[in-house]
């Protein structure tokens, strides 16, 4: 059929091909930041490695970029709205900025930062996933994670050991407000217990509390652990802790074996103290047992085991060498009954022998007539007659 007089002619498919590439190019691509990596479209992925140079967020940082890694860099101090055109220098963005809307990945590695004030990450609407593993961490703010209502995953393994309880108990605060947090990782941090804040955590999924000091978990850590309906309990990884394995670790034991999935390295578990339990796998102790001595005037004991069967067994065993060693010694007295009692006789008749001779000789010389005569004085010689005088 021709076409009607003042109508275009049909191009096909072509024509609006080439509008779409001219619409994608005619809108500049947003630079990629000094000594940063970009890569890919409409998910930008930035990786930043300045060493020492980078003592501060990039500015720059493209608005469409949803992953950003900075790693070996000096950035020391997470000031407020560190990505939302906060810097070190003091200057702080103003309130609700929102630089990074898309962002969802945020690792910042290796980076040496001690410092993260309250809301470093304001700004970051989307932020999913945040890693701040393997930084020396002394100083966390209580708010330092608010403003982050999509955070589902957070890792700070090998990043609390430095800052001893008060970072603790400031990461216990700092936890509260993340209501949709997924995993944590705590590992590595040389923690004696867990953080309430994170058995509280009402959506978490996993929790990372592998290479700690824990020497177990309390009964309130175990109850704080178990849910009455909403979603499921969370997995814990205790695998490389100083389990203690006395009287005090028989409730997580008889939790663990009702629950052994809830902890994925539950087979890895072994005893640290008391030696003699030393790496012995968990698992397999007797919760009966297990028990604690008596308490030192310091109010703490020390937790052993009870003697099993095994251990009965060779104390039986050891009864019964004893007494055939001593079955043995009286039958060769008794074979030798005769030459034993020669031996006695040879030997009474040696010492009233050696008795005798002293009491002779103790005789002779109590004997008066054998004392020796006394020596005359030099100036008393007698005078004899025919000395004429």
């Amino acid at each position: 059929m021709a076409p009607r007089a003042g109508q275009l002619e049909p191009r096909g498919p072509l024509l609006p091909g080439l509008l779409l590439v001219a619409a994608a190019l005619s809108r500049p691509a947003a630079p990629c930041p000094f000594q940063c990596y970009c890569f890919g479209s409409p998910k930008l992925l930035l990786r930043c490695a300045s060493g020492a140079e980078l003592r501060q967020p990039p500015r720059d940082v493209p608005p469409d970029a949803r992953n950003l890694t900075i790693v070996g860099a000096n950035l020391t101090v997470l000031r407020a709205a560190a990505f939302a055109g906060g810097d070190a220098d003091g200057e702080e963005a103003a309130a609700g900025t929102v630089r990074l809307p898309l962002l969802t990945a945020l690792r910042l590695t290796h980076n040496n930062i001690e410092v993260v004030e309250d809301g470093a990450f304001d700004g970051l609407p989307s932020l999913a996933a945040l890693d701040l593993s393997h930084n020396p961490l002394r100083v966390l703010g209580g708010g330092a994670f608010r403003g982050l209502p999509a955070l589902r995953s957070l890792q700070l393994n090998h990043a609390l050991a430095r800052g001893g309880p008060a970072l603790l108990a400031a990461l216990d605060v700092a936890l509260g407000p993340l209501d949709e947090l997924r995993l944590l990782g705590l590992a590595g941090n040389a923690l004696s217990r867990l953080p309430p804040a994170a058995l509280r955590r009402p959506r978490l999924e996993q929790l990372d509390a592998r290479l700690n000091a824990l020497a177990g978990l309390s009964p309130d850590e175990l109850r704080a652990l178990e849910r009455d309906g909403g979603p499921p309990a969370p997995r814990l990884l205790l695998a490389d802790n100083p389990l203690r394995c006395g009287c005090a670790a028989r409730p997580l034991l008889a939790w663990l074996r009702n629950a052994t999935e809830r902890v994925p390295d539950a087979r890895r578990l072994r005893c640290a103290s008391p030696r003699s339990l030393h790496d012995r796998p968990f698992l397999d102790l007797d919760e009966a047992r297990l028990r604690c001595a008596n308490r030192d005037a310091d109010g703490r004991g020390e937790e052993g085991e009870l003697p099993g069967p095994e251990l009965e067994a060779s104390y039986v065993f050891f009864g019964l060498v004893l007494a055939l060693i001593g079955l043995i010694f009286l039958m060769v007295l008794y074979l030798n009954r005769r030459g034993i009692q020669r031996w006695m006789r040879n030997l009474r008749e040696a010492c009233r022998d050696q008795m005798e001779g002293y009491h002779y000789r103790y005789e002779q010389d109590a004997d008066p007539r054998r004392a020796p005569t006394p020596a005359a004085p030099a100036g008393s010689r007698a005078t004899s007659p025919s000395s004429g005088l």
